[in-house]
């Protein structure tokens, strides 16, 4: 049960030292405590934790510009970020974790700036039909967060020069381009502000949870734990990870997200594997990928392999655990 609650607003806006403040306060939160953090990053493309930043992303393109890539611990799919979106972390324990309460934060905020924004799917919040905000969940024993974005005036030609679109993802979803599903609120409220959305955000945050918000001070914050964790953000093998010299490459969407896998075989054995995904269960994700690693190179041992991979142990989803298992025989199946 949360009994309080409090929120932190960073100035920063270099994204490899947001990320790992996110981290810290996630790790750190305790019992009966919930925190929401606002933050913002400059000119970054942030990816799922199993993308492939290549495919996601015009990287060599955003870096000549001056932008960051950034590899977020959450999977799902890539956003731009600039000083026109607004960032929201909630951390929790998991016997605190309540989606629909932290979704009704932000929907009570636009309320509070006369925007009629209503809850689309498991991780979009739309106004009028067009996303403004996206969601991303990740659990760690139990830690968990659950951080989104609120675009209040983002460049979008700045967004369309960065990031590779989806076609069949976008077809999935019956939209014709990135520009008709997405909006930014100043379409709804042209006076919006950054500030103005920040004070919405920490007044809702009370009153959904009928506490008084307290603010937590940066400065008070472990600027050397906090550092080591920005290292590993910024470092070349967390944000790129590695490429590999590969023998197949399978490509395919279902509905719980996309995949490619590139396959390195030796010998008839899969010596080497990059396993991509948007999907947001990004720890099963990293258990398929092991199940298939080291495996032979043939449909019926991959198929095994996927058929009796533990993925319960990285969600409780029953439903989606099949889905998932499913699609990915039938893939095997076509594709090997």
């Amino acid at each position: 049960m949360i009994k309080e609650i409090l929120w932190l607003k960073t100035e920063n806006t270099y994204p490899y030292k947001n990320l790992a403040m996110e981290e810290y306060l996630t790790m750190n939160v305790k019992d009966g405590q919930c925190i929401m953090y606002l933050w913002q990053n400059r000119h970054t493309v942030v990816i799922g934790k199993n993308q492939n930043c290549w495919k996601e992303c015009k990287v060599t393109k955003l870096e000549e510009d001056g932008g960051y890539l950034v590899r977020r611990l959450s999977g799902g799919g890539a956003v731009y970020h600039d000083l026109g979106n607004l960032n929201f972390t909630f951390c929790v324990k998991e016997e605190d974790y309540n989606l629909d309460k932290q979704l009704s934060v932000i929907l009570e905020a636009a309320k509070l700036l006369g925007i009629k924004a209503e809850k689309t799917g498991r991780n979009d919040i739309t106004v009028q039909g067009r996303k403004f905000s996206g969601n991303a969940f990740l659990k760690i024993g139990k830690q968990c967060y659950h951080h989104g974005t609120i675009m209040l005036n983002v460049n979008g030609s700045d967004m369309a020069k960065y990031l590779n679109v989806d076609m069949k993802k976008l077809q999935s979803n019956g939209v014709d381009s990135v520009a008709s599903r997405v909006a930014s609120l100043i379409e709804f409220r042209p006076d919006i502000s950054v500030a103005m959305m920040e004070a919405s955000l920490i007044k809702s945050f009370s009153q959904v949870y009928g506490l008084t918000a307290k603010k937590i001070s940066e400065e008070k914050l472990p600027a050397e734990e906090i550092s080591k964790l920005q290292e590993k953000f910024q470092s070349w093998d967390w944000k790129y990870g590695k490429k590999i010299p590969f023998n197949h490459e399978i490509c395919e969407r279902f509905p719980w997200g996309d995949i490619q896998i590139q396959l390195k075989v030796n010998g008839g054995i899969i010596e080497d594997i990059n396993f991509f995904s948007d999907a947001m269960e990004q720890d099963v994700i990293t258990l398929i990928k092991g199940a298939l690693s080291g495996r032979e190179y043939n449909a019926p041992a991959l198929i095994d392999a996927v058929v009796n991979a533990k993925l319960e142990a990285a969600s409780e989803n029953a439903s989606l655990i099949s889905n998932i298992k499913r699609d990915l025989v039938s893939c095997i199946a076509h594709n090997i």
